[in-house]
């Protein structure tokens, strides 16, 4: 027991930023310039390295971006990870309608229904999703318009699955409200705001 309680002290301490100010600014400034310009790929190196079953740029981004005013969701969260974000980012776990950001398999319409999609009033009060798919270099090709891009441009997103972009259109119809998504493949992010037009090209 005490054996075990050890190891996880260890684990929470391993794995976070080695220069906690310069890799949290990087990080923060990386994925303001990707919601910004949704469909750009940033690559957030290996600066975090979580427990499963967060990858290295979702646990990048915990790290920079939550703590201990910040709930956290994670689907099929462990000992480890709990132990892991409560170290390196202050941050408590929550059930996923109290969440800022959540941890999640998949993008469908059950989404709108867990997770807090904000008010008229403080639409800035909604979820922010952090999926993980297979590849942000290839797949079917998508392509987005709106705010921050100019005309149109294009991503290729592997692993989404079916009902994303039905997922899509029925978030974007709530704006202001609505749930923003970030997709991470093992260190790249690519950012999704909720305004974001994405059809099939």
């Amino acid at each position: 027991m005490a054996g075990e309680t050890i190891d996880l002290s260890r684990r929470a301490v391993e794995g976070g930023f080695a220069d906690p100010v310069f890799d949290a600014q990087a990080v923060f400034a990386a994925i303001l310039r990707a919601m910004a310009r949704p469909g750009t790929v940033v690559d957030l190196g290996h600066r975090a390295v979580p427990p499963a079953p967060l990858s290295p740029a979702q646990g990048a981004i915990l790290s920079a971006l939550a703590d201990q005013d910040t709930p956290v969701f994670v689907e099929g969260v462990g000992e480890a990870l709990a132990a892991w974000l409560g170290f390196q980012t202050g941050a408590r776990l929550a059930h996923a309608a109290e969440a800022r950001f959540a941890v999640v398999s998949m993008f469908g319409t059950v989404s709108l229904e867990r997770f807090a999609l904000g008010t008229l009033a403080f639409p800035d009060r909604s979820a922010t999703l952090l999926l993980e798919v297979a590849s942000l270099k290839d797949g079917p090709t998508m392509r987005l318009s709106g705010p921050g891009i100019s005309g149109s441009t294009v991503m290729q997103v592997s692993g989404l699955g079916e009902a994303f972009l039905e997922a899509r259109r029925a978030n974007r119809a709530l704006l202001p409200c609505g749930l923003d998504l970030i997709l991470t493949s093992g260190t790249l992010a690519l950012c999704l705001p909720r305004s974001t037009v994405i059809e099939e090209a």
